[in-house]
């Protein structure tokens, strides 16, 4: 049975964090547009290989506090907010964390700032490649915009018309958003040849029906989670990619010692988004302890719910060699 349980943190945010089992902490987090409940696959086999499966709403969503202010989503803070809820679930003991989407930049990088906190680190969609050479936002304006092409983390810059367009309907657009992304999705499902002003949902198919790894109760559940909490929260994430680049340098000389891994779906746009060549070897350089790099045939973005099974085999046979 999934119990829920809000921390109230001395930062003064509120987390919600879904758990079953007992035993050494393994704490999960989520990206974007999600919650706790993607890891609905993964707490219940956890926990029954004798540990502490623990899934939180990282702040904005759901259950959890959900500040104004765009700084509060700034990967520092983000990263504070994983450590105390640690401290808290797993006092005196670091815990096991695995991370999707903006999750795996959060424990990438909690793993690096806060080490004692963290005995082995997870990834998944997103590669760690090392301290970023410039702000994302720079990246960006090379690549898409200055070219006149549409790129979603440009959008998401505009506020409040992006929040506008995401919570206007939102289980329509986490139906087209989440299936353009998937594994499922055939090729330029993502539009390629949209303009800079385009909107984020122009061009985006409505699957039906949606693949069957989500269903409509697991969309139902989503969409309603969103319904309460609006979108400003997990947009202000992608506010922050000038202040997160200033706060990584700080940290430029170290690596993540821990034991890591790594698990994406080889039809996972984030691997060929902006063309940057072998994300997996250049992640290597940066983990000395990488214990596996796995792409899953087929897959898309939404690794541990597309591939649900083949993920957990993976993340328990690493967890038990710990």
């Amino acid at each position: 049975m999934t119990e829920f349980e809000t921390l109230e943190l001395d930062s003064g945010i509120r987390i919600r964090v879904a758990a079953q089992g007992a035993g050494p902490l393994v704490l999960m987090v989520h990206g974007f547009p999600e919650s706790w409940y993607s890891w609905r696959h993964q707490i219940g086999p956890i926990a029954a290989a004798g540990y502490r499966a623990a899934a939180m709403d990282v702040r904005g969503y759901g259950g959890s506090s959900k500040p104004a202010e765009i700084e509060a989503y700034d990967l520092e803070s983000l990263t504070s907010d994983i450590a105390a809820v640690i401290a808290r679930l797993s006092p005196g003991a670091p815990a096991v964390l695995i991370g999707h989407d903006w999750g795996a930049p959060q424990v990438w990088h909690t793993a690096l700032v806060h080490p004692e906190r963290v005995r082995a680190v997870a990834g998944l969609s997103v590669p760690y490649l090392g301290a970023p050479k410039a702000s994302f936002s720079v990246l960006i304006e090379e690549v898409f915009t200055r070219r006149g092409r549409f790129f979603y983390q440009h959008y998401f810059q505009k506020s409040p018309e992006a929040e506008q367009e995401l919570e206007a309907d939102p289980r329509n657009f986490l139906r087209r958003f989440c299936y353009a992304i998937s594994g499922d999705a055939p090729a330029g499902a993502w539009p390629s040849d949209k303009g800079v002003e385009a909107t984020l949902l122009q061009g985006l198919a409505d699957p039906d029906p949606f693949p069957a790894w989500m269903s409509e109760a697991d969309l139902d559940y989503y969409a309603a989670e969103f319904q309460r909490s609006g979108f400003r929260g997990p947009l202000n994430r992608y506010r922050n990619h000038d202040r997160d680049f200033a706060w990584q340098r700080r940290f430029a000389d170290r690596r993540i010692e821990q034991p890591a891994l790594y698990i994406g779906g080889d039809r996972d746009p984030v691997l060929s988004m902006l063309g940057r060549g072998d994300l997996l070897q250049m992640m290597q350089a940066e983990l000395p302890d990488l214990r596996g790099a796995y792409l899953l045939p087929g897959c898309g973005h939404w690794t541990q719910q597309e591939r649900p099974e083949a993920v957990n085999a993976l993340l328990l046979d690493w967890l038990a060699g710990l």
